[in-house]
């Protein structure tokens, strides 16, 4: 028996984190399953392909022609690196009225806290993953939008069964043969199918152990024993990631032995967060696969600060204040533009020389480093430099970063000058190809003609990519920040 069904597809605009949907009408007896290449009941289900914010194809949105028209808000990816998210809190309660571009909820990502808006008109008829809930993977159903108040009432009981969305750009391997060996067992109706193909490990029985990709990392992760949690609630009984939230609630009573403080007391295992875990990822990869070398030089900084001076009493009325650090950035800008082999990256098979300077600075917040950048530097004066530093190190602290902001750079710089620091070798943000390491300022005598008088010195450490950056190459770039600092007027010209 055929019927008319309903389907819809949500797309993604990366700028506003907006949800978009188009909707085409079809007579259909059955729909092809993509995650299965198998046919299920339009009165059950279908399955569509859908754009995350990142341009990946994702399988998101489940149609259910047993419901009033509805629209299924699923989560996107907000970053490159985000694999999961924190429903922070819900701005809007089920039954209220939706405007398209209203704070809809907060969602907290690897980096940062963002709000995520209302995708279209209508009212929020469910909310299925509450506030609070963590680890919530990419493609996750969250929330139902209906186009008719009536219609709110009609998903008070609703249920998500539908599989976790993947990226089609960049699809897991297939199952091995020995994959298709167990008696296909029908699946409860309630199951949730595995997230892509499931990969399969040996019990200490012998059996093999089913599960899905994601399920395998976090059990990595979280130190937990696919083989003990026993048959899943996915395709065939495999284990996904919802199986291993309830079996690490169900083992919270008894600490796991990594968790455990020693018998004396003088340690304790303290978990990695979300953020600390992308650092530490990050920098492994850069000192493992980049060739760093370092460069060291002391500048002069005496007319840098006199200058400060200056402009610092000139700029009184407009409540602005420079820093060192502002003259550290227009001049790291300026000479990654006079040499612009260094304000490039590694790309494998080429090198990517950029044509705009953008120097990503270094700020520590609660949560872990970020690196916010600093747009056009080489064409910003040293009060709009100033201005943005402040915006954006604020928002890092308070976790409101967006994407854009720190996603990216051409250069960065790392200043430890404010613990006393005199010099260290900070390691490459990748793909950059360098980074500038500042340290404190320090006095000492100079020879001038017959005399000796004080001087104020900055070390700063350049560290280099040597498969874009030759150390002649290097040593120029340091050569021309020297230079800008030493006689700072020439950066305002």
């Amino acid at each position: 028996m055929s019927k008319l069904v309903t389907w819809r597809h949500l797309s993604t605009k990366w700028n506003s984190n907006v949800l978009r949907r188009t909707t085409s009408r079809c007579l259909s007896v059955e729909a092809p399953n993509i995650l299965t290449r198998t046919t299920v009941s339009p009165f059950k289900s279908s399955l569509f392909r859908n754009k995350d914010l990142l341009g990946n194809d994702v399988i998101q949105c489940r149609y259910y022609a047993d419901y009033p028209d509805h629209s299924r808000v699923a989560l996107p990816a907000l970053s490159p690196t985000m694999e999961l998210g924190t429903i922070i809190s819900w701005a809007k309660k089920e039954g209220d009225k939706l405007n398209e571009g209203d704070l809809l909820a907060e969602i907290e990502t690897d980096k940062a806290t963002m709000g995520f808006e209302t995708p279209e008109e209508g009212y929020l008829a469910k909310i299925l993953v509450p506030a609070g809930s963590k680890d919530v993977p990419i493609g996750k159903l969250v929330c139902i939008i209906v186009e008719n108040e009536s219609d709110v009432a009609a998903f008070k009981d609703f249920k998500d069964d539908a599989p976790v969305g993947a990226p089609a750009s960049a699809p897991p391997p297939p199952p091995p043969k020995a994959a298709a060996a167990p008696p296909p067992a029908p699946p409860k109706p309630a199951s949730t199918p595995a997230p892509g193909p499931t990969v399969s490990q040996k019990s200490a029985g012998g059996a093999r152990v089913y599960a899905s990709p994601l399920a395998k990392r976090l059990a990595a992760e979280k130190g937990l024993d696919l083989a003990s949690i026993g048959a899943g609630s996915g395709l065939f009984g495999s284990i996904t990631s919802a199986d291993l939230s309830k079996a690490s609630k169900a083992g919270a009573a008894a600490p796991s032995i990594s968790a455990k403080p020693s018998a004396d007391g003088a340690y304790a295992d303290l978990p990695v967060s979300a953020v600390r875990g992308v650092i530490a990822k990050r920098l492994l990869q850069s000192k493992q696969t980049i060739p760093h070398y370092y460069l060291n030089v002391d500048v002069r900084l005496n007319k840098v600060i006199k200058l400060r001076e200056q402009m610092n009493k000139a700029l009184e009325k407009r409540g602005a204040k420079l820093s060192i650090n502002d003259f550290v950035i227009k001049a790291t800008a300026l000479a990654s533009r006079r040499v612009p082999e260094a304000n490039s990256s590694w790309q494998d098979t080429f090198i990517r020389e950029y044509h705009t300077v953008d120097v990503s600075v270094a700020v520590n917040t609660d949560k872990g480093l970020f690196t916010p950048i600093v747009f056009d530097a080489d064409k910003k004066g040293l009060v709009d430099i100033n201005n943005d530093v402040k915006t954006l190190a604020a928002k890092a602290k308070e976790g409101k970063l967006q994407p854009h902001e720190f996603q990216g750079g051409t250069v960065s710089i790392s200043n430890l000058g404010m613990f006393g620091i005199k010099n260290f070798s900070a390691i490459i943000n990748p793909p950059q190809a360098c980074i500038l390491a500042v340290g404190s300022l320090s006095q000492r005598l100079v020879r001038e003609g017959n005399e000796n008088v004080p001087a104020d010195f900055l070390s700063v450490t350049l560290s280099c990519d040597h498969r874009v950056i030759d150390g002649a190459v290097g040593a120029q770039w340091l050569q021309a920040f020297k230079e800008l600092l030493e006689t700072p007027e020439n950066m305002l010209l």
